[in-house]
């Protein structure tokens, strides 16, 4: 590149670096107070919801004249999308859930950290549930619900795989896993059992429901789990209404594509049974995860996007105080500034640092924080680890009703509580031994009645039955519906048809020149007209019907539409229309093998999720079905689901049209 061509782009971005900054300028500061004033009113005098309606009104009339609002228009300030005067009151009992989250900490972190220091090669992650432990606790002590007195009515929840040990380390203290099966994580084969890695019900079938590790999985099945729990209900065969769908997340797990690739489909459906919480820990294994630009602004840019009520929990309770006193609006400016790479920085630096790279950028700034300590200034903390401001996230998340799905998206830090060892460090990720003064701060800083004999063993600690921890956590388990993770193990039975009952199919097809495809479908279409489980059945195709002869089932079944079928057919003269109904028995869920595999997973575990035996026939396209949707098959086998998994147009094919990947002798 020529030194002349480089001086001119270098003045070009002077001169676009020149209008972004007097685009900030405000050239007319009495209009903007007399705007802003305006705002104030109508917010005062009518409410959110009318500023709101004015504001879409002003965005569309804008638009209509040629001025349109800036890409950032997806976006709000960085701060938490819940401002504190109208955060609700705590319910719960502060003190003892802070007891009762620390000690679940420290069983987590003795159980990877004990296994390791035991025997080296056993692995396991301890700082993504040290990050995500308040996300988790305030969901288990306040909206969790359990399956009810008839096992079948709970949430689904979809834990995010690395936070496993935090999981087992609740389950002990509420009794319900054994000292020595901790003893045993990663060891399933030891003397008395041990505990699977991830979640897995296979492994673990009366525990887990969901496996979740491989990443993005959790998310993509978690919202076809959310939308076949409205087929069941549009369907008239199981009440769902009363039942969410939570998973939970890391941001960096939003990188794979089955995480964000079907969340159209979510606000499409209007599923606002599914919320989604993003662990915003802003590391991944190796790094920064967005290290020179913002995840939490780039996840809602794209949730808001695609439709979703997006909650920000970014800022502690420890920052309400300076954000009231931000009149000039420059401490918000200055969190919008900075990326993540420089926040993940800021954890475990001295507050003197702080109050430095953050605070000294503006003099405006180090005069708003001349009274605070450089200690003080240290331990301002991050939102996801603030049960009240997680719980107002929650509690909004689950009493919105318009429609949409709904994120959360929660600011962390990685290793939370690990110190020196990895809190906020890129070595978070792989932490898995602490040295004997590191496991002395962890047990002083969260309070664990262990002696510094003792605490270098790690020995697990549960306290007494009778004690306040221990009752509470039961309370508000039992008034919640009973303990999560759970996953029932008694067989349901269903009556199903006979051979014999089969036999005018199979009379149907003899001697006839049939493809195995039109016996397959012909025989599908028998099954779903059958008195004893035709409503049971589930088609799945991902818009190959008609290749494989299935058209003729539209009319006959429908295909499910939440919203039913708002327009009139291009075909609709013809037999074989395109038929969508509200009750609609088949899943015709275009061209996404992965989600019809995902539906195919809901379906499949509807006897443990729901207490209904659903008989799922995902036929897919067997040149390409197989290929795509690996990973979601092996989670199908892992969450043992039931069902049948069928190779359309099996064997060489006569499409030559189509080339030679089509008649490479594929079977079904």
């Amino acid at each position: 590149m020529s030194d002349s061509k480089t001086i001119a782009q270098d003045e070009v971005r002077k001169q676009l670096g020149e209008l972004e900054r007097q685009s900030e300028i405000d050239i007319d500061t009495a209009e903007t107070k007399e705007w802003m004033s305006s705002l104030e009113y109508v917010l005062k005098s009518k409410g959110p919801e009318r500023v709101r309606f004015l504001l879409e009104k002003l965005r569309d009339r804008a638009a209509q004249e040629g001025v349109h609002a800036a890409a950032a228009d997806t976006n709000t300030p960085y701060l938490n999308t819940i401002p504190v005067h109208e955060q609700p009151a705590f319910p719960g009992n502060r003190d003892l859930e802070r007891r009762i989250k620390s000690i679940i900490r420290w069983n987590a972190m003795a159980m990877v950290v004990g296994g390791n220091n035991r025997g080296g090669g056993i692995g396991g992650h301890i700082s993504t549930f040290a990050s995500s432990a308040t996300l988790y606790e305030v969901a288990f002590n306040h909206f969790f619900r359990g399956r009810g007195e008839d096992g079948f009515n709970g949430d689904s929840v979809y834990f995010q795989g690395h936070a496993s040990p935090g999981m087992y380390s609740r389950a002990f203290v509420e009794g319900r896993l054994s000292a020595e099966k901790l003893t045993n994580f990663r060891r399933e084969l030891q003397d008395g059992g041990g505990l699977s890695s991830y979640p897995h019900p296979w492994l673990m079938p009366d525990f887990w429901e969901y496996p979740t590790v491989s990443m993005g999985l959790g998310p993509i099945m978690a919202i076809y789990q959310a939308r076949f729990n409205e087929y069941l209900r549009d369907r008239g065969i199981k009440d769902t209404s009363g039942q969410r769908v939570w998973a939970f997340l890391g941001d960096g797990e939003c990188d794979e594509p089955e995480t964000l690739g079907a969340i159209g489909l979510a606000s499409r459906e209007k599923l606002e049974n599914l919320i989604f919480v993003i662990n915003c820990n802003l590391q991944r294994l190796d790094g920064p995860v967005r290290g020179n630009a913002k995840i939490i602004q780039e996840l809602e840019s794209i949730f808001r996007g695609a439709g979703w009520n997006v909650i920000k929990v970014i800022w502690g309770g420890d920052w309400d105080e300076l954000l009231a006193r931000d009149e000039s609006g420059l401490l918000v400016k200055r969190m919008g500034e900075v990326v993540d790479g420089q926040y993940q920085k800021y954890t475990g630096m001295p507050g003197s640092y702080i109050r430095e790279h953050f605070f000294g950028k503006y003099p405006e700034l180090l005069k708003l924080v001349e009274n605070y300590s450089d200690e003080k200034l240290e331990k301002l903390s991050r939102g996801g680890h603030d049960p009240e401001k997680v719980f107002a996230a929650y509690k909004m998340a689950t009493e919105l009703k318009n429609g949409k799905p709904t994120v959360v998206l929660a600011k962390t830090i990685k290793g939370y509580g690990l110190g020196e060892a990895g809190e906020g460090r890129n070595v978070a990720h792989n932490q898995k031994k602490l040295n004997d003064e590191e496991l002395l701060e962890f047990r002083s800083r969260f309070g664990i009645p262990i002696s510094d004999e003792e605490v270098v063993k790690t020995p697990f600690y549960k306290p007494p039955a009778n004690s306040h921890e221990v009752k509470y956590l039961h309370e508000r388990r039992k008034a919640l519906g009973g303990y999560l993770p759970s996953r029932p193990t008694e067989p349901l039975t269903m009556e199903v048809p006979s051979l014999e009952e089969m036999t005018k199919v199979i009379k149907k097809l003899e001697n006839k020149n049939a493809s195995t495809t039109f016996a397959v479908v012909q025989t599908l279409i028998a099954l779903c007209r059958d008195k004893k489980i035709g409503k049971f059945m589930v088609p799945i195709v991902p818009d190959e019907s008609r290749t494989f002869g299935m058209e003729g089932m539209f009319r006959q079944f429908g295909i499910y539409a939440h919203a039913g079928q708002l327009y009139e057919p291009v075909d609709s003269a013809i037999i074989s229309y395109y038929k969508e109904a509200q009750d609609g028995q088949i899943l015709e869920e275009g061209i996404t093998e992965a989600g019809s595999m995902a539906s195919f997973n809901a379906a499949g575990t509807a006897y443990s999720c729901h207490g209904v035996n659903m008989i799922p026939f995902y036929i897919y396209y067997s040149m390409f079905g197989f290929q795509r949707i690996g990973d979601l098959v092996w989670a199908a086998a892992d969450m043992r689901a039931k069902g049948f998994l069928i190779g359309g147009t099996a064997g060489r094919t006569t499409l030559n049209g189509e080339g030679l990947q089509h008649q490479d002798g594929h079977s079904c």
